[in-house]
């Protein structure tokens, strides 16, 4: 990916980031071309690529963003020292209920740009796989934390709920799926 924006430069990167992780999100990163990006921005095409090298290198940025407002997220809870480690891994569950209750919620960013990809090397699927490798650290430390027996096999089973509490909203139409999962990972926890 390019280097960050200079400050001076910020509102076109800003613009474009805003207008990407709206159409990705909403229409997917295959449905969006370069040209549309530009025309929603309302940016010229030379200011695009001044900084990004290639589209792939937009939708990078775009997983990037939402990455790290989710860490953030759970951050907040994960600093909050009145909850323990059960509490914290319940959080993040409710945290999934809220996202998928959101209005115009569209399933994971991750997962979705996952799914729209074959090639295991291509540069997106690095970008997803490093927030998925951080979602596994985070289950797997607080897992452990709780004091659970077979700590592995139980944060490998809180993040199949927490997939499939997205996956199943977002394709049932119904975001229920993520209340029943925060009720399992519940009666799961010790």
């Amino acid at each position: 990916m390019s280097a960050p924006p200079k400050v001076a430069e910020t509102g076109v990167y800003q613009r474009v980031m805003d207008t990407a992780c709206r159409l990705f999100y909403q229409e997917g990163i295959q449905a969006v071309g370069i040209q549309r990006l530009i025309d929603e921005a309302g940016i010229a095409k030379a200011s695009l690529y001044a900084h990004f090298s290639s589209k792939d290198d937009v939708v990078v940025a775009y997983l990037e963003r939402h990455g790290a407002a989710l860490r953030e997220g759970v951050q907040e809870h994960l600093d909050n020292a009145r909850l323990g480690a059960r509490g914290k891994l319940l959080k993040i569950f409710d945290m999934v209920v809220e996202m998928v209750e959101a209005p115009g919620f569209r399933g994971c960013p991750f997962l979705n740009a996952s799914g729209e990809l074959a090639d295991p090397d291509h540069p997106i699927k690095a970008a997803a796989q490093k927030q998925r490798q951080w979602l596994h650290e985070t289950f797997s430390r607080l897992v452990k934390e709780t004091g659970a027996p077979s700590h592995e096999r139980l944060s490998g089973a809180l993040i199949v709920l927490f997939d499939g509490a997205t996956a199943t909203a977002l394709i049932d139409g119904d975001p229920s799926a993520a209340r029943q999962a925060r009720w399992a990972a519940e009666r799961m926890l010790p």
